[in-house]
């Protein structure tokens, strides 16, 4: 390794040379309580920033064993350390200026939910912090002084402020850690309860506005209906008092505008964990749970939809249907079949996204058009079979039929953002009425063992292209992910296409089931981390989906 006195040294040898000269810095460099790796150099100032990063040992970064040895504290420490490494970056921002990029300075930027990130990681007896650097020139004309500033001036600073316990808030860092550790506990005792999700009292439910994640100023705070009223007893919180959303089949109603919506919006964002000061910190939801919609057009590849699909005009087998263009039943269909196989056992559902004639058909429809020429059982009829034989609950939104009360365990209705417990006047109220067919015989889950056969990928020189948190293409194959709503950041999104590059050229041989691929995704993620993925070097704009997102973009890919 070189020291940083070569690295300087270098750095004027090529001054005033063209920009390429620039790729001889690539390699590792000794900066006394830190080591610095120039992994990937940009061809030009317009390019692409260069990859960077920092290794710093644990024991020069002071962070007591007893913050990260679990999981849940390593990822909430990561999380805090790459929001502070980003204000220390922002305020260094473009100082070095010049063409192009000249002067970026740039890391991941997080959002509300705390991610597993490769822009900070602990393990291996060091801190690795990875970010981006515009590599300074006038024109095409290397500016090595401007980097010298960068490296030398403004990044030992930013290092030190971020990644050494002794220069930070400890209790700040501290308070991060033993959020993360109520939230878990809260998550172990849903499970202990027997509970689909956890409102705790004063959480902030609605947000800024649809392109802001922050919580909206003068909103009305949660209160649970003392019926559904639980408190937890939290390690560092203490005691935690808000509704308890048993397993079961939970229905939601209300008119419009009264926070329906909203409540199934911070319930699907809750399989993630929060950051303090978001409003939804104890916002808990079961986190394997999917939010479930139509999506018309989607690609569907040899899946078993015969649960609520079959005996279609055309014959088409529907216990291996596949599609190149879905409708909003099929597709809907396709999704709660998707989930099933990914292991969740919560579904989310909000009947505006959902296709009608998936979900229910009433009385009148059925005696128009008898059951014979009806090839779709509708969700209604599926949902309490789902719960009481496959253990999966459903938190459902309704608005337009009645025929959700006869199936729901729970109902709630919201009333200006509260929510009051209405469930014994509503049984009562379906005593009087005649009940509609609410349980279709024949329930049975598929096998999943069809082989997850796609077409492999031409060459090692495939281009993967990521267009925010909505899709990505590979090799010219878009996959369409703006319908699986629980992505939280686009750097999922660029986690997934590069898991899938590495399932179509590793995992998916032909003879493994999709279940099977993604296991060996999950089993290398957790075991070796983010090189097997990456090729020569891990870039800082990755963070971790959850194994329901990676099926749901595995089945979304459209090569065959």
């Amino acid at each position: 390794m070189r020291s940083s006195n070569e690295l300087r040294t270098m750095l004027r040898s090529i001054d005033r040379k063209s920009y390429p000269a620039y790729k001889s810095l690539s390699g590792a460099y000794e900066f006394g309580s830190y080591k610095l790796v120039i992994d990937h150099v940009q061809g030009d100032p317009f390019a692409s920033p260069s990859s960077v990063h920092v290794e710093i040992p644990l024991k020069l970064a002071g962070f007591p064993t007893e913050l990260y040895e679990k999981d849940w504290g390593r990822i909430a420490l990561q999380d805090y350390l790459t929001r502070q490494f980003a204000k220390q970056v922002e305020a260094y921002n473009f100082k070095a200026k010049g063409s192009g990029k000249s002067g970026l300075i740039s890391t991941a930027r997080c959002g509300q939910e705390v991610l597993e990130r490769s822009a900070c990681q602990i393990g291996g007896g060091k801190v690795t912090a990875r970010f981006l650097v515009g590599f300074p020139a006038f024109g095409r004309t290397i500016d090595a002084g401007g980097l010298e500033k960068i490296l030398f001036g403004f990044l030992p600073k930013c290092v030190e402020n971020s990644f050494f316990y002794r220069c930070l808030d400890q209790k700040a860092v501290q308070a991060a850690v033993y959020l993360a550790e109520d939230q878990q506990a809260v998550r172990e005792l849903l499970k202990k309860e027997k509970l689909s999700a956890f409102v705790a009292n004063g959480s902030i439910l609605p947000r800024k506005s649809g392109v802001s994640d922050q919580p909206m100023n003068g909103s009305v705070p949660f209160v649970s209906p003392v019926s559904m009223e639980q408190t937890l007893v939290l390690p560092h919180r203490g005691k935690v008092t808000g509704m308890a959303v048993p397993q079961g089949i939970t229905l939601i109603v209300g008119g419009g505008y009264h926070g329906k919506s909203t409540l199934l919006s911070a319930l699907q964002m809750g399989v993630y964990n929060h950051v303090a000061g978001d409003g939804r910190e104890f916002v808990i939801t079961d986190d394997t749970a999917v939010k479930l919609r139509a999506e018309e057009g989607r690609f569907i590849r040899r899946m078993d939809i015969s649960l609520f699909i079959n005996d279609l005009p055309n014959k088409k087998n529907t216990a291996c249907f596949s599609t190149m263009d879905a409708s909003g039943s099929t597709s809907q269909a396709a999704g709660v079949m998707e989930s099933i196989e990914a292991g969740s056992n919560l579904f989310l559902i909000d009947e505006d996204t959902s296709a009608t004639n998936f979900m229910v058909r009433d009385d009148f429809m059925q005696q128009v058009i008898s059951r014979d020429k009806e090839p779709i059982t509708p969700f209604l009829e599926r949902a309490r079979d789902l719960y009481e034989q496959a253990g999966i609950s459903t938190i459902l939104v309704a608005g337009s039929s009645g025929a959700f009360f006869y199936i729901a365990d729970k109902i709630l209705q919201m009333d200006a953002y509260k929510p009051v417990d209405i469930t014994e006047k509503v049984k009562g109220l379906c005593r009087d009425h005649k009940a509609p067919r609410i349980q279709a015989p024949g329930f049975q889950l598929p096998s999943y063992d069809f082989p997850f056969q796609v077409r492999k990928l031409p060459s090692d020189r495939v281009k993967v292209k990521t267009f925010g948190r909505d899709s990505f293409s590979i090799d010219r194959e878009t996959v369409d992910l703006r319908y699986v709503e629980q992505l939280a950041d686009g750097e999922q999104t660029q986690a997934l296409a590069s898991l899938l590059r590495y399932a179509l050229e590793q995992a998916a041989d032909g003879r493994r089931s999709l279940r099977q691929v993604v296991q060996v995704l999950m089993d290398t993620l957790d075991k070796k981390g983010w090189e097997p993925f990456c090729g020569s070097f891990v870039p800082c704009g990755l963070a971790r989906p959850r194994r329901q997102e990676i099926f749901a973009c595995l089945n979304r890919y459209r090569g065959q």
